[in-house]
């Protein structure tokens, strides 16, 4: 691990924060790193508000799309609410569905198979909105490439709405309205929205045209919250307000499908690491395992006892889930192994009878092991589907872009994208891409890396600090938890290893006199001789709260020790 202190602020800086916000050095120091440099931008991180939501009008095309869907409903058509099959996609489709059929009943909803279809807004799509007289599909999460398909849609007489936060390509679909911020054509104040978070600024604007109250949109949130924890935006700005509401709507007044989920856990509070690490894997599951229409179904059902079937079921698909990816994992790095593709700047690897439902799974799990920009590839139909995962620093668009002529096509983030390519290309790509990234990745980036916050010696760890430090949540990219390092630290001699294999590591430390203070550091068991026999040692962690019989203790969770 290399690790990375920030650099320090200007003194002056944490010195004039520090006497306007009352609060000391190190808690002025956190803010500045995060933007935060005067009292009005403290309360607004410290203290969100619906009122600091920006107008959804300022969203090019938000005028257009709020004028086709409200002439839908006057003219009695039929409209259909198109998402992908990931947990930003149906939050979004149960978003505005069910929003739209509390003023409308001709609303139905379609989510595209992942292995029939694929990715995005598909022609089978589009004819089943003909088969069925939609004359209107809004598509949320997806589109903004689609420039064929709008084109086939619209010579069967049904227009589009297209709600996407990706990247766009040279071109614009050809719709009645393209919602997306990072258009280059869109002055919208905040680029950083989530797929339902557009779809959220669509029900918003709608609300405003129809003179509702705001309070009326307040229930939806809570999918709002699970989608930006689930995408992996950043939690800042617009978003750092929809999940810090939609997390109080999710631990104060959850849908019913949320309730189905969460209601045998042991939790009085989740925080957004839940929602990501509990909530988002089952949404996913239906989608990756069997199809995305059962996390809908899930996220809109009104009756307690019929969403108990449906989190059920969704909890078999997760379970099966989690097996297979462990399985194809272990095939991938025996792959890699047996290729002696070790000390590649990538992984690469394909199989044709792959779970396309994991693939993306995989290629996070690949990074872990080899951390380096990967690809897992499938079967799809007749091509090869792949998904593709990045490491901190390193654009993964950009390097696929170059890569284009050996590409189908192609879509996502800086992070995290997804292909399909025809066979025959695929060692052509393999090379490629390899050799892109040669050319292009920065070596440093190719060894995981911890950014730390600021030093911390143990006297100065209290629960106060820890109290003001929760305040910073919810926690997230742009935001995320702080990091600390602390110097000349021994352990009381109780060091062990913990869990199952001994894989996590349990301790106390003391410095200086001072502690000793409790910490953990999982699967990093195997590092317990640094630790042993008085050895004075240094610690990257974060703080937390230790709930143990009973009793509250705060701790450190230990990222890495040297």
């Amino acid at each position: 691990m290399r690790w990375t202190l920030k650099p320090k602020q200007d003194d002056e800086q944490i010195k004039a924060l520090t006497e306007i916000l009352k609060v000391d050095r190190l808690i002025a120091q956190l803010l500045l790193q995060r933007g935060v440099t005067s009292y009005e931008e403290a309360k607004k991180f410290f203290r969100p508000q619906l009122s600091d939501l920006h107008d959804p009008f300022l969203m090019k095309d938000m005028e257009l799309a709020v004028i086709r869907i409200e002439n839908a409903i006057l003219a009695n058509e039929n409209i259909l609410i198109y998402g992908d099959y990931d947990v930003d996609g149906t939050t979004a489709v149960a978003l505005l569905s069910s929003y739209l059929l509390t003023l409308y009943p001709n609303v139905a909803t379609y989510i595209p198979d992942r292995y029939a279809e694929g990715y995005g807004i598909s022609y089978a799509g589009i004819d089943f909105a003909e088969d069925n007289d939609f004359t209107l599909i809004i598509a949320l999460d997806c589109g903004i490439k689609a420039i064929e398909k709008v084109s086939y849609a619209n010579e069967k007489g049904i227009d589009f709405i297209i709600c996407d936060h990706h990247r766009p390509g040279k071109k614009i679909p050809d719709a009645v309205a393209v919602l997306d911020p990072k258009r280059s054509d869109c002055t919208y104040p905040y680029d950083e929205l989530c797929g339902c978070g557009i779809g959220f600024k669509l029900i918003q604007a709608l609300n405003i045209k129809r003179e509702d109250s705001f309070e009326k949109l307040i229930p939806y949130l809570d999918l709002v919250a699970t989608a930006i924890g689930a995408d992996i935006v950043p939690i800042t700005g617009e978003n750092r307000v929809l999940a810090y509401f939609g997390l109080e709507v999710i631990n104060s007044a959850p849908r019913t499908g949320f309730k189905a989920i969460i209601k045998n856990l042991q939790k009085e509070k989740l925080t957004i690491t839940d929602v990501v690490f509990i909530i988002a894997p089952r949404i996913n599951a239906a989608g990756r395992m069997r199809h995305g229409q059962y996390a809908v179904n899930l996220l809109i059902e009104q009756n307690m006892e019929q969403a108990v079937k449906y989190a059920s079921e969704i909890e078999e698909f997760n379970t099966s889930r989690k097996g297979l990816d462990r399985e194809i994992t272990e095939e991938a790095l025996t792959m890699i192994l047996q290729n002696k593709e070790e000390d590649r700047f990538t992984s690469v690897v394909y199989k044709d009878n792959w779970h396309k439902g994991v693939i993306g799974i995989v290629a996070s799990r690949l990074t872990e092991t080899y951390y380096r920009p990967t690809l897992v590839f499938t079967k799809s139909g007749d091509k090869l589907a792949a998904s593709a995962r990045s490491v901190k620093g390193f654009d993964v668009y950009n390097a696929l872009e170059r890569c284009s002529d050996s590409i189908e096509q192609f879509g996502g983030h800086k992070y995290a994208a997804g292909l399909t390519l025809v066979e025959e290309q695929y060692e052509k790509f393999k090379t490629q891409f390899e050799k892109v990234v040669a050319e292009t990745i920065d070596p440093n980036l190719l060894t995981p890396e911890i950014t730390i916050d600021a030093k911390l010696d143990l006297d100065k760890i209290s629960p106060k600090l820890l109290r003001i430090i929760q305040q910073f949540a919810p926690f997230g990219p742009g935001n995320m938890t702080p990091v600390f390092i602390s110097e000349n630290l021994r352990d009381t001699g109780y060091a062990k290893g913990v869990g199952e294999e001994n894989r996590h590591l349990k301790l106390a430390v003391t410095q200086n006199g001072a502690g000793p203070v409790g910490a953990i550091g999982f699967n990093l068991g195997n590092k317990l001789p640094v630790v042993q026999n008085g050895k004075p040692f240094s610690a990257v962690f974060s703080l937390e709260e230790n709930h143990w019989n009973g009793m509250v203790n705060l701790q450190l969770k230990i990222k890495d020790l040297r």
